[in-house]
């Protein structure tokens, strides 16, 4: 399967993956729910709970209709409040964008794909099995691998580094533009303004 815009002419479901509270708020796990707060401000909305399990934003956002979303539940469980979400909305999996954390990408650096592995990405594992396909699109926002033998799993867990926080707003800032354009041109155009190298 071969897609190109997301949702061809429907609404979206733009979901970012994250921990819900304070404690979690700063992590690079967070990146995807830091995303979307960047583009909630550019849509002039605030989130609200929503039956489906998430906070949901609805309004417009590079000319389409779409669904902000930050699953409620953790991350390992995104996939319930994502699905919950698509179907709320009638939204076909093709018409679903993830924004999630990437340890296999230098800090900043951004791909966009469509559909392949969870890449031991455990929201997106629930959300493939959720779904019951991955073939859906993900904007990968890069975090970094762990420094010497730091175990994955904390390293995602710890906040930005004040080193990294420096450029943070503008790494956010320059993923949110990515996300629009992936909208609003589809996503071979978006990987090539955004992909480096």
């Amino acid at each position: 399967m071969d897609v190109d815009l997301p949702g061809a002419g429907e609404q979206i479901v733009l979901a970012g993956l994250g921990n819900p509270g304070p404690r979690y708020a700063g992590n690079r796990h967070n990146a995807g729910f830091l995303v979307l707060d960047e583009l909630a401000a550019r849509m002039g909305g605030k989130f609200k709970s929503h039956k489906s399990g998430g906070e949901v934003l609805e309004g417009r956002l590079a000319g389409r209709k779409v669904a902000l979303v930050k699953p409620r539940s953790f991350m390992n469980l995104s996939g319930g409040p994502v699905a919950g979400a698509a179907r709320f909305f009638k939204v076909g999996p093709d018409g679903v964008v993830v924004v999630h954390d990437e340890l296999d990408l230098p800090y900043g650096a951004l791909k966009l794909k469509f559909g392949g592995g969870d890449n031991g990405h455990n929201g997106l594992r629930s959300i493939t099995k959720s779904l019951g396909t991955k073939d859906y699109f993900r904007v990968r926002f890069g975090v970094d691998r762990p420094p010497g033998r730091m175990d994955p799993a904390d390293y995602v867990l710890k906040d930005f580094s004040t080193v990294e926080r420096k450029e943070l707003a503008l790494n956010l800032d320059r993923c949110a533009d990515a996300v629009e354009a992936l909208l609003e041109k589809g996503l071979l155009a978006a990987q090539n303004a955004f992909h480096a190298g």
